[in-house]
């Protein structure tokens, strides 16, 4: 390309999407000569003779050559960090005509800004039965209201759209119960610490970390007709109805270092006597080695028999613990988990904090299992359930386990300040909606 142009050429991935875009033949046809037009301009070409080949004036040939020019900075960056698909779409974009102003709105910038402060309220304060707006809703209740005249939902919900309002949509959040931040803030450490020196107690204390949690009420459920497979351009088809046998919980350790899932339990009930005879069963793999379990604040992961289990294989006299609800290390649940926590014991328990759970590596691999074995697994009995159960396990440790890379130190990352990068033309002449402007007002809302 001439002049400024002249110090940039096309990258391999820009040349060859621009090529596909010149030659198909079902596509916009000003995009397929806008293409052909930076081919050829990337050929040496003059306007003069670009404009005779496409049949275009070079007045336009011009146009297209510096649009290109001015958006190649945004669309070299672009290649870097979008994949194949949004990247053809944004030279697309940039080979598009330049956005129009359109007629003139039919409603002024107050009636657009009292819509969108109504879609913040809640319907119930409007007299309406229901939790969350619908766009004919809106369109009912602000003509009800006379905020204007008549409007359509369709335009309502345009309105929406342009300001990424949506009533429909929410997420959960959580009001924690923690009053002390600080001590929060230490347990979270704590967790993070434990699984950062897992390796090294490995090596130098053969000692191992292993997190532990329940998936609770997994329930056989067989599906009273075959599921057909999936077909090319078919889906495959699920039985709707089904038969239930009964549900199982299922005790599983993540060893931390290993990457494996060690001395899984299934069983019908979960109390403190199952939860201790699984660390019982959880320890006879490796007696006389130490054991950090990491565990969430269940009772039963801190009852009167794990407790015993406990001071059993530390070499503890059982008489020792006194009695449960009133006196010595039994007597209630705080001073049975100072017991369990002690770091001088070789078999120790660390506490997840509430709300926290996601601090569980047990967790990631509990929604292995259910996108994997039992989401649209059919099973014809419990027993049924627990022999597909083990044999995932078992082809789990295999073909798909490994450890996991735990970055988290319990503190917040510091966000990296972004680079904003450059803009296609297109983007810099995009104006922004008249109630794009207003909606940002918080007066309304």
């Amino acid at each position: 390309m001439s002049g400024k142009a002249a110090r940039i050429e096309l990258t391999t991935c820009m040349r060859e999407i621009l090529t596909m875009l010149s030659q198909q033949r079902n596509g916009r046809q000003e995009i397929i000569v806008r293409a052909r037009i930076i081919l050829l301009a990337f050929e040496r070409h003059k306007n003069q003779a670009i404009a005779a080949i496409v049949d275009r004036c070079p007045k336009t040939i011009g146009l297209w050559r510096r649009r290109w020019r001015d958006s190649f900075p945004a669309l070299l960056q672009m290649e870097f960090v979008l994949n194949r698909s949004a990247y053809i779409r944004a030279i697309v974009d940039t080979l598009s005509d330049a956005p129009r102003s359109g007629s003139p709105g039919c409603f002024t910038s107050q009636q657009i800004m009292e819509v969108i402060a109504l879609a913040c309220k809640d319907p119930q304060n409007s007299g309406r039965p229901v939790t969350s707006w619908t766009g004919a809703e809106l369109a009912d209740e602000a003509q009800r209201r006379q905020l204007v005249d008549a409007i359509s939902a369709s335009h309502v919900n345009r309105v929406l759209r342009e300001v990424n309002l949506k009533p429909h949509r929410s997420r959960y959040w959580c009001n924690t119960t923690e009053q002390d931040p600080e001590k929060f803030q230490r347990e979270v450490e704590t967790v993070c610490r434990t699984y950062q020196e897992a390796q090294q107690l490995a090596d130098e204390q053969r000692t191992h970390t292993v997190c532990i949690d329940e998936m609770t009420s997994l329930q056989a459920n067989e599906r009273r007709a075959e599921t057909k497979r999936a077909r090319p351009g078919q889906p495959a088809r699920e039985e709707f109805q089904y038969t239930r046998h009964g549900t199982v919980c299922v005790t599983a350790n993540w060893h931390v270092t290993q990457g494996q899932l060690l001395a899984t339990t299934i069983t019908e009930t979960r109390d403190n006597h199952d939860f201790a005879r699984h660390i019982a069963q959880t320890i006879a793999t490796d007696p006389q080695a130490g054991w950090v379990f990491v565990v969430d604040n269940l009772n039963t992961h801190c009852g009167a028999p794990l407790v015993k289990l406990v001071a059993e294989q530390l070499g503890i006299d059982p008489d020792t613990l006194g009695k449960v609800k009133r006196e010595g290390v039994l007597k209630t649940m705080t001073s049975r988990r100072e017991f369990l926590t002690d770091p001088t014991h070789r078999i120790r328990f660390v506490y997840l904090p509430n709300h926290s759970s996601w601090l569980n590596q047990i967790e990631i691999v509990f929604g292995i299992i259910k996108r994997r074995a039992l989401r649209r697994g059919s099973f014809t009995s419990k027993q049924d359930l627990i022999e597909k159960l083990q044999r995932f396990i078992e082809y789990f440790n295999q073909h798909l386990a490994r450890p996991m890379r735990w970055t988290y130190t319990g503190h917040r990352a510091q966000k990296k300040q972004q680079v904003e990068r450059p803009r296609t033309w297109r983007e810099l002449r995009k104006t922004r909606k008249q109630w794009q402007q207003f909606a940002l007002v918080g007066n309304y809302l």
